[in-house]
C-alpha cells in the first residue's frame, strides 16, 4: 500500500486530503501538525497515523511513498523544495507558488533532481467540471466561443483566517485561491491563455476579494472567469455560449441557488442546454476528486512516474503566469500579454 504523508492538518490537510487519501485506498501514514488540537484530531481520524511536529520531522519517517503539502500558499515553494530535496515525491496543494518565475524554478528544481511532483489541481476530477468537459469536447452547444465560469459566495462578514488577510506575496487573496482553479479549467477547456484583462478589488478582507478575468485563448476562445466573496446572488457557475445552444450549470456543493430553475433535473444529469425557450438535461459525465489520488498511487507504480502523474506541473506554470498578468491588467487599467516564463514571447516567434 502506498505510505503517505501529510503536512499540514488544518481545513485543507484534515477536511480534503485526508479523506481523499483514504478514500483511494492509500495509507496516510504519518501527518505533521504542531497544533496540539489538531494532533488529537490526527488521534481520533487515523489512530495508525503518526504525528509529528514539522516537516523536518515528517521527512524523517521511514517509508515514506509520496509526501502532500496542505500548508499555507506562501510556504510551498519552501516546503516543496525541502521535500525534493530528500528524493521523495511531491504533492503541493496549489497554487504550486505564488507568481510564475517560482513556480517554474520549482519545477526545474525536481526535474533537475529527478523528484516526481504534482499540483492538486483536484476541481478537474468534480463531475460537474468532467460534464462540462464533455458538452466541449462533443460540440453539444456547437463551436463554443465564449465560456463563463464563476465561484461567487456572499460572506457580508469576512473570515478571519490567513486567506483573507495575507498578502499575495504569502499566498493570500481570492486571485491565488479561486482564479488557480478557474484559470486551470479554463485552460484545459481551451487551451493556453494568450491576453488577459483583469478587475481586482478588496471590498472586505486586507487581502482581494473580488476577481473578474477576461481571458484570450490562443484557440480563439473567450473565457470569463469570476470570483468573489460579496454576490448577494450568486450567478451561474457556468455558462458556456456555442453557435447551436448554451450549457448552463448551477449545481455546486449545497451553494446557495438563487436561480432554481437551473437546478440540476435530477441525480443522473448536470446542467442544460437551452436553445431559446427549449432546454434539455445533460448526463453527468461521472467523476470524483479521489481519483485524483487514485492516479497518483497508479502513478507511483509506473515506470516513468512523472509523466503517470495526474497533473503536469508546467500546467501550474500557466496558470500563474495568467495570474500575474492579471494583477498587471488590474493595476495598469489594461489588456496583457500573457508570458509564461520558460517560454518565448509570442512577437519573437513572429
Amino acid at each position: 500500500m502506498v505510505r503517505v504523508g501529510l503536512a499540514g492538518y488544518a481545513s485543507a490537510g484534515r477536511g480534503i486530503h485526508a479523506p481523499l487519501i483514504r478514500d483511494a485506498g492509500l495509507e496516510l501514514a504519518a501527518v505533521a501538525t504542531s497544533n496540539p488540537e489538531r494532533r488529537a484530531e490526527v488521534a481520533a481520524d487515523f489512530p495508525d497515523a503518526l504525528a509529528v511536529d514539522d516537516l523536518d520531522a515528517l521527512l524523517k519517517v521511514e517509508g515514506l511513498d509520496v509526501v502532500v503539502l496542505a500548508t499555507p500558499s506562501g510556504s510551498h515553494v519552501e516546503h516543496a523544495e525541502k521535500v525534493i530535496a530528500a528524493g521523495i515525491p511531491c504533492v503541493v496543494d496549489k497554487p504550486l507558488a505564488v507568481d510564475a518565475d517560482d513556480a517554474l524554478a520549482l519545477v526545474d528544481a525536481a526535474a533537475h533532481a529527478e523528484v516526481p511532483l504534482t499540483v492538486f489541481q483536484n476541481r478537474r476530477y468534480d463531475s460537474q467540471f468532467t460534464t462540462l468537459a464533455t458538452v466541449v469536447a462533443d460540440r453539444l452547444a456547437g463551436e463554443p466561443f465564449r465560456c463563463e465560469l464563476r465561484w461567487e459566495r456572499w460572506r457580508p462578514v469576512a473570515k478571519d483566517r490567513w486567506r483573507e488577510n495575507a498578502p499575495p506575496t504569502e499566498g493570500g487573496g481570492i486571485l491565488l485561491d479561486l482564479h488557480s482553479h478557474l484559470v486551470d479549467m479554463a485552460v484545459q477547456l481551451f487551451g493556453p491563455v494568450e491576453t488577459v484583462f483583469a478587475t481586482v478589488a478588496s471590498r472586505t478582507t486586507p487581502a482581494e476579494d473580488d476577481a473578474f478575468l477576461v481571458c484570450r485563448h490562443e484557440s480563439g476562445v473567450t473565457s470569463h472567469l469570476g470570483a468573489t466573496s460579496v454576490a448577494g446572488a450568486p450567478g451561474p457557475r457556468v455558462r458556456l455560449l456555442g453557435r447551436d445552444a448554451a450549457y448552463v450549470q448551477n449545481d455546486f456543493e449545497n451553494d446557495i441557488n438563487v436561480f432554481p430553475d437551473t437546478a440540476d433535473s435530477d441525480g443522473e444529469h448536470c446542467g442544460w442546454l437551452y436553445r431559446g425557450e427549449e432546454r434539455e438535461p445533460v448526463p453527468t459525465t461521472p467523476s470524483t476528486q479521489v481519483d485524483f489520488y487514485r492516479a497518483v498511487g497508479a502513478a507511483l507504480a509506473a515506470e516513468d512516474v512523472q509523466a503517470a502523474m495526474p497533473v503536469d506541473p508546467s500546467d501550474a506554470v500557466h496558470t500563474l503566469a495568467v495570474i500575474d498578468a492579471a494583477r498587471t491588467s488590474a493595476e495598469d487599467g489594461r489588456v496583457v500579454e500573457v508570458i509564461t516564463p520558460g517560454t518565448r514571447p509570442r512577437a519573437e516567434e513572429a
